[in-house]
Parts: structure tokens; sequence; C-alpha cells
């Protein structure tokens, strides 16, 4: 039997979890049309961000970037291909596996990915005090 604390503690915890979701859909939101607005897809985008933004020493693989998107192989093949087309990536041959390629941005891309990680970072500035007090008040 539920008693009236459990309720509010659950009820408390879906209001926060909801608010989490909606103010992540928010930023998801603003993400796409962010995207757009520069002429790529999102998932183009965030193909970008992962190739740019892995650790020092981490190659830009095929198999590493399908891990960070949670994408399978042959769809960062595709999506990897479409950013080649347009200009923002190149493969390189891997020094360390004759099989594999790697994948580095072109002065464009980098170009690109700096103006929507400016927006980005100045739409968290707006959205993250919502986000980090919705979290707090689930993970507590």
């Amino acid at each position: 039997m539920n008693t009236r604390r459990e309720t509010s503690t659950n009820s408390d915890r879906l209001q926060a979890l909801a608010e989490f979701r909606y103010v992540l859909r928010r930023f998801l939101h603003f993400s796409e049309k962010a995207a757009a607005r520069v002429g790529v897809a999102p998932q183009q985008h965030q193909l970008l961000l992962q190739v740019a933004g892995r650790p020092a020493g981490e190659p830009a693989t095929v198999g590493y970037l399908a891990e960070r998107l949670s994408l399978r192989h042959h769809s960062v093949v595709e999506l990897s291909d479409r950013c080649v087309e347009a200009g923002l990536l190149v493969r390189e041959p891997d020094p360390r596996d004759r099989r594999a390629v790697l994948l580095r941005l072109t002065p464009e891309g980098l170009r690109m990915l700096e103006e929507l990680s400016d927006d980005h970072t100045r739409e968290l500035h707006e959205l993250g005090p919502q986000m980090i007090e919705a979290l707090g008040r689930l993970v507590r």
C-alpha cells in the first residue's frame, strides 16, 4: 500500500524527470534548428563535434565515432560520406592500420563547428540553470 509520502516522493520524482526532459528537449530542438540554419543535418553536426572533441590521442575512426554517436558502422560511413561531399571532413589513411581511415575536419568544417558551438554555448547559458536544477532534484 502506498503512503502519502511515497506517492508524494514519486510525484516529485516524476515532475523532476518531466522538467528535465522538457528542458533537454528544448535544447535538442534548438540544436536541430541551429544545424539546419547553417545547412547541415543534426547528425552531421554531431559527427563533426565528435571528430573535433575526441580525447587527445584517440583516432577519429568510424568505429570510435559509431560508438560515440550510438550508430551502426555503415550509418557513420554514410554520414561521413555526406560530410566529405560537403567539404566538412576529409578521409586520411590510418598509419597504424591500413584497413582503417581517419576523419579530420576541413577548415570549413571547423569554421561551421565553431559557429555552432558558440550558439550552443549561449543556449546552454540560458537553459543550463533549469537543467541543473531539474537534474539535481533527480539525483538527490
